[in-house]
């Protein structure tokens, strides 16, 4: 989808820019592969955005302008309507094991808003400075909002963990992921990175963890997974 959109804007004169968050290349590579993407696509094995543009989930985006300038901090990023995704809601639950089935049942009440993205990226191109979705360095600082000592040590024991892991103790790696989780609850990238490797699938309940992805979003409410975006 993004490929999509970098065809239509990068004539306008913007570049996409995609950023996997994923420990192991490998498991980003084959749909980067697939999707044809001829815009600058990365992986992020030491989730370095996170700390430098605060992403908590994904989609999350920023705007930079052409003086390298940030005009719109990490949100919600939405390209579009993802037939995938929307293929969840036409499946028949009564159909699917009764795990998988309360996991898709939750999934459906997640709010988004897909078109709103691209339509605030369309005005940015057309208008520039004079956006009304472009912000001013001040509100720029207001939305970021500081690292607390808490989110800091989170990123220090998620990277703890990575180390660990890519040096082959992943069973070392599992206590710092833990930490970062408790640290930073409302950082699932942490959460669904570390999830992933006990159960790929379905980021289910394991030993490992005392959340899962279905136990953590009813805890918060499906509709608080992606903040609004705020104009």
């Amino acid at each position: 989808m993004w490929q999509e959109l970098r065809t239509r804007w990068y004539p306008l004169g913007l570049e996409v820019v995609t950023v996997a968050l994923d420990v192991e290349a490998s498991d980003a590579r084959p749909f980067i592969e697939q999707a044809h993407a001829e815009h600058p696509s990365l992986i992020d094995e030491a989730h370095v955005t996170d700390e430098l543009f605060g992403f908590v989930n994904v989609p999350n985006g920023v705007w930079i302008d052409e003086e390298g300038m940030i005009v719109r901090p990490s949100e919600p990023a939405h390209p579009g309507n993802n037939p995938f995704t929307e293929s969840f809601r036409t499946i028949d639950l009564s159909t699917l094991p009764p795990d998988v089935a309360d996991i898709l049942r939750e999934a459906r009440k997640i709010k988004s808003d897909p078109d709103v993205y691209v339509t605030m990226v369309d005005d940015w191109i057309a208008h520039g400075r004079e956006s009304r979705y472009a912000l001013m360095p001040d509100e720029v600082i207001r939305r970021s909002e500081p690292r607390t000592s808490a989110e800091a040590t989170a990123a220090a024991e998620f990277e703890l963990g990575q180390y660990l892991h890519r040096d082959g103790d992943h069973a070392a790696a599992i206590p710092h992921w833990r930490e970062a989780h408790r640290l930073y609850p409302d950082n699932w990238t942490y959460k669904r990175q570390a999830w992933n490797f006990e159960d790929p699938m379905r980021q289910g309940h394991t030993d490992a963890y005392a959340g899962s992805w279905y136990e953590d979003i009813r805890r918060i409410g499906a509709e608080n997974y992606y903040p609004e975006i705020i104009p």
